[in-house]
């Protein structure tokens, strides 16, 4: 029988922060993949590998982790002072779907530097030399981003010697501002969905755990490594090779979004994996990180660990650590009992692959705690670019 020929999409492949993902401009995409729906969808997992039963995404761009699964398509904006569109694909590995929940954080990094080398920024905003601002409207969650991209002779700098825990190679730093993380929008929401900083949450089979839930970067369950049996110094083979410990936080997370009102029954987690995050905090302690380097406690204000997509993360997620900072800063929430407790502008905190640091700016408002931004630093880099090839009958 006749196969279709491939098709060739002009795509850019790119690391930003501690991911990775396949960058498409919208006017790039086939036709039909223009608007959501099916065939973008079937797009993205044939250009990622996805699903993949051998969960190796051998047959594409993806690298068989939460992190390096993800595909973004930019476009002009829609919106009024903003300059680009940034939209974003979790391809899921070993079934069939993408989550358009969320965002993902630190390829909001690479949107900035990207929208700038796609030529979707008015070269009028970009500066010979210098800081070249980008606002970046994040369509999934409907929230603003501001990129602080650093422009040498008019092009993006990437090389520099800004390091980020969990990636390999110095590069250039980029600043990013997450403007009002907390989903307090159209839906009426709040940065704490249950109206509590704490919760007890009953979780079937597990029991009751205290939880901090907030809706701030990414919905996220946060709960105390030692009420889960965990030291909060683990990395990420003491879980992930472990089914059992990951169907333990699969029922926190399912029993946290019910609780948030992100689902109405269990079954719906299946198609709802990237949101929200699971995240377990402990006080500062001394452990060695999985590059080998001391992380001293006296250089952190707490330790995180997180799960994206099931598995525990090799280091943070952008998104989470919005959550993170966040949390952080409002005076009683898990995160902030485990910095010490009190009002704080900024933490530094250990995951796996190292440390990070990460501002929220909060007050309170006819007594309700608002944060108006969260800031941390990333970087991003271009490490191929030109056409994907994908089979004309996969879409």
């Amino acid at each position: 029988m006749a196969h279709a020929a491939q098709v060739k999409i002009p795509a850019t492949y790119i690391r930003g922060g501690t991911s990775k993902g396949v960058f498409f401009r919208l006017q790039d995409l086939p036709e039909r993949c223009q608007v959501p729906g099916e065939a973008r969808d079937k797009l993205f997992m044939r250009v990622i590998g996805s699903p993949d039963p051998y969960s190796a995404h051998i047959d594409g761009m993806g690298g068989a982790t939460s992190s390096t699964s993800k595909c973004v398509i930019l476009s002009k904006s829609s919106q009024p002072e903003h300059d680009v569109d940034y939209l974003y694909g979790q391809v899921s590995i070993d079934s069939a779907f993408v989550d358009w929940s969320g965002n993902c954080g630190n390829l909001s990094t690479a949107a900035g530097a990207f929208a700038i080398h796609a030529g979707l920024v008015d070269p009028a905003r970009i500066p010979d030399n210098g800081i070249c601002v980008v606002r970046i409207w994040q369509a999934n969650i409907q929230k603003t981003i501001i990129a602080h991209v650093p422009i040498t002779n008019g092009e993006v700098q990437e090389t520099g010697d800004f390091e980020l825990d969990g990636v390999t190679f110095p590069a250039a730093e980029i600043v990013l501002e997450f403007l009002d993380p907390s989903d307090d929008g159209e839906e009426g929401g709040s940065m704490f969905p249950t109206g509590n900083l704490v919760d007890d949450l009953e979780v079937p089979g597990v029991g009751t755990v205290k939880a901090t839930m907030i809706t701030a970067g990414i919905p996220t369950v946060f709960v105390n490594a030692e009420d889960i049996g965990y030291q909060g110094t683990e990395l990420r083979e003491d879980i992930n090779s472990d089914p059992a410990q990951l169907a333990r936080f699969e029922q926190i997370r399912i029993a946290g979004a019910l609780r948030m009102g992100l689902i109405k029954t269990p079954e719906e987690a299946a198609k709802r994996q990237h949101t929200p995050k699971i995240a377990f905090v402990s006080p500062p302690k001394t452990y060695q990180a999985s590059s080998g380097k001391q992380i001293e406690a006296s250089d952190v204000d707490l330790l995180v660990r997180a799960l994206s997509m099931g598995k525990l993360h090799h280091a943070m997620m952008g998104t989470c650590a919005v959550a993170i900072g966040t949390a952080a800063a409002i005076p009683g929430t898990l995160v902030n009992l485990a910095a010490g407790g009190g009002e704080r502008e900024a933490v530094r905190f250990g995951h796996p692959s190292g440390s990070l640091r990460v501002g929220a700016e909060a007050k309170q408002v006819d007594g309700q705690w608002v944060v108006t931004k969260a800031i941390m630093s990333r970087s991003a880099r271009i490490l191929m670019e030109g056409n994907v090839r994908v089979p004309g009958d996969a879409f």
